[in-house]
């Protein structure tokens, strides 16, 4: 089986060239690499010219917005199995491997999923992983699944459509985040079975110095984008109550305990779940 892998960038070049690294290092060869390019410059020209000899490279470009990266990276896919990679983020040396030998004995899977860690091997950063592999439902979705380790069959992808361009950052709405939660969510109504296995691991790093000081804003946009989806896949009652409330109780104890930072992070998440409640 053919691997596409459709990768949104803007504003990175070290980090684009480690992961064509790492797509150079892989054990299986059979897979194509679809740069959407929304960089306003040609930054990555030199990058990719170091590797067009050594793999397939479709670079092409799109307006800001992860979802509408993807969405237009999608219309050039000829793989079997469809990824899509985070910018900064970089496979082992026999990932892709392993998702074709997945894909390819479970015939019935619609796609597979995994976790992310840092450089350390260890869990990356605010991430909640499920220890033990099973399939993606709506009720375990936030720990099973996150963009950079979906894969999704061809079959897969053309009955689910196109990710939601209101939905993810650069997206120029209120809703900062929670494509990758809607995609699945849309896949899992649509009757697709979807597996996750913690073995499946993605290096990402942990966010930097700058990042940890605009935390709380993040928080407050991705948490919007989760709200919205909640309601627009209409989740049950009692999961929507459950991660709503989650990060407010956690704020008070936060708050009783002196945790001054970690409160505030936690309200912001709140506020945005409810904001992406409401929204609808």
């Amino acid at each position: 089986m053919k691997v596409s892998l459709v990768v949104a960038t803007v504003g990175r070049t070290v980090e684009v060239h480690r992961l064509l690294m790492s797509l150079d290092a892989q054990t299986c060869k059979n897979f194509e690499l679809i740069v959407v390019d929304q960089n306003l410059d040609d930054r990555l020209k030199e990058v990719m010219a170091l590797f067009r000899d050594r793999m397939t490279i479709i670079h092409i470009t799109s307006p800001l917005g992860v979802s509408r990266a993807r969405n237009t990276g999608m219309q050039s896919i000829t793989g079997d199995i469809v990824g899509f990679p985070d910018d900064d983020c970089w496979y082992p040396p026999s990932f892709l491997e392993s998702i074709v030998a997945l894909l390819e004995k479970n015939v019935h899977w619609s796609g597979v999923t995994g976790r992310i860690v840092n450089e350390m091997n260890a869990v990356s950063g605010n991430a909640r992983f499920d220890a033990t592999p099973g399939y993606v439902t709506l009720s375990n979705l936030w720990r099973r699944t996150c963009a950079a380790t979906i894969f999704f069959t061809k079959e897969t992808i053309k009955a689910i459509g196109n990710f939601d361009e209101e939905l993810g950052p650069g997206a120029g709405t209120p809703w900062g985040g929670a494509e990758d939660i809607d995609y699945p969510a849309r896949a899992i109504k649509a009757g697709c079975q979807i597996f996750y296995d913690p073995q499946i691991c993605v290096f990402h790093p942990d966010l930097s110095i700058a990042a940890q000081t605009d935390e709380r804003r993040r928080a407050y946009v991705y948490g919007a984008g989760i709200g919205r989806v909640w309601v627009k896949q209409k989740f049950p009652i009692r999961i929507i109550g459950y991660h709503l409330l989650r990060p407010l109780m956690g704020a008070c104890v936060s708050l009783v305990m002196g945790r001054w930072l970690q409160a505030k992070y936690r309200w912001a998440a709140f506020q945005g779940r409810l904001r992406g409640v409401m929204s609808h």
